[in-house]
């Protein structure tokens, strides 16, 4: 009999912003394999930090990950996409070079098979045909040429977000309609709207902890009905929207980690650590296909996946922080093109894992 572990899920309904409806349950671990070797990478050539990874209508894998960089660390171009087909063979190399490239965030496909990839560095977001060619081109990186430029700094009040200006931006999706929705980020703390054509719409979203508010949207999906999930880290929760913005609950992973359970690096997270390293906060979402849908989320300590339903009840959780096989390093992406069938990236593990999972 697999083992089970009692745990709390709140689930905050649009009805009762001000209290979260408790909810308890047994949440069974669930077995799973990872395959072994899965990415085979021509001799001369390796990944860094892997920020992203995605999944498009053949099985082939995109992974984009902070490699081929050289420079100082705060200058470095750390980002290169790379695709392999559904057996895990190399491919090809996208944008080599590219004009964008300066510190990988996440990479996506769309319905179409274009192929989408979030560049936190550069504050820019880069659609490519199936061909590999760039199709649009979102955000502007700042000019190599202006006199003492540099990063974004985190001021208090944050500046005003500027329409079509992203500040760190880290995700993309899409609803039934092609409209665009980019999380944007670590410093504008919104969610941007355009159009399938990349017409400005809307936005939603400020600093703060109140419904439709945000510390750190990290990461983006949007389910068969368009509604709009936002991985809202900073604030360790998970937000729900409809596409056009307004507010529909939130959901909160409350699974407490294992006594002997320890971080990848540094010491075991207390309650003075901030939300951004406690269980259940969510750096990567996912949903699957329907009919059915479930959404997968990460964390970075204890470093689990967990099953949602869209409703939020966790159903299921697997993995550990580790450096082995079926271990995790700060996963920063899922991709999950099936229920039982999940990509994950991982930053400090330098790869990627196809997991295939066995649950009851």
């Amino acid at each position: 009999m697999r083992k089970k572990q009692f745990v709390a899920v709140s689930i905050a309904a649009a009805a009762s912003f001000g209290g979260a409806v408790l909810a308890q349950q047994n949440v069974p671990e669930i077995a799973f394999e990872s395959v072994p070797n899965f990415l085979k990478l021509p001799p001369d050539l390796y990944l860094g930090e892997v920020a992203g990874v995605a999944v498009n209508s053949k099985g082939h894998v995109f992974v984009f990950s902070r490699g081929n960089t050289t420079g100082p660390a705060n200058g470095a171009a750390a980002a290169q996409l790379l695709e392999f087909d559904r057996e895990g063979r190399y491919v090809r190399e996208i944008g080599k070079n590219l004009y964008a490239w300066s510190f990988a965030h996440a990479i996506r496909i769309d319905k179409d098979d274009n192929i989408w990839a979030i560049d936190k560095g550069s504050d820019m977001i880069i659609e490519f045909n199936p061909q590999g060619r760039v199709k649009m081109v979102f955000g502007r990186k700042k000019e190599a040429s202006d006199e003492n430029d540099g990063p974004w700094t985190h001021v208090n009040p944050p500046r005003p977000a500027v329409n079509g200006q992203f500040r760190q931006p880290t995700d993309v999706t899409w609803d039934l309609e092609g409209n665009i929705f980019i999380s944007d980020g670590y410093v504008n703390s919104r969610v941007a709207r355009f159009s399938a054509n990349g017409d400005w719409i809307a936005q939603w979203g400020q600093p703060g902890k109140g419904p439709g508010e945000f510390n750190t949207p990290h990461s983006i999906a949007a389910d068969a009905n368009g509604n709009i999930y936002v991985a809202d880290r900073g604030n360790r929760r998970i937000q729900v929207f409809d596409h056009e913005g307004r507010f529909l609950r939130e959901m909160k992973i409350d699974v407490p980690a294992p006594e002997d359970a320890q971080p990848w690096m540094g010491a075991r997270p207390g309650p003075e650590t901030g939300a951004t390293m406690q269980p259940g906060s969510p750096w990567a979402i996912c949903i699957t296909p329907g009919p059915r849908q479930y959404l997968y989320s990460s964390d970075a300590f204890p470093g689990r996946i967990y099953k949602l339903s869209l409703d939020g009840k966790v159903v299921g959780m697997l993995g550990r922080s580790g450096h082995q096989l079926k271990q995790f390093g700060w996963i920063h992406e899922l991709a999950c093109p099936s229920e039982n069938e999940i990509y994950v990236a991982e930053l400090l593990n330098w790869r990627v894992q196809k997991l295939t999972l066995h649950p009851q």
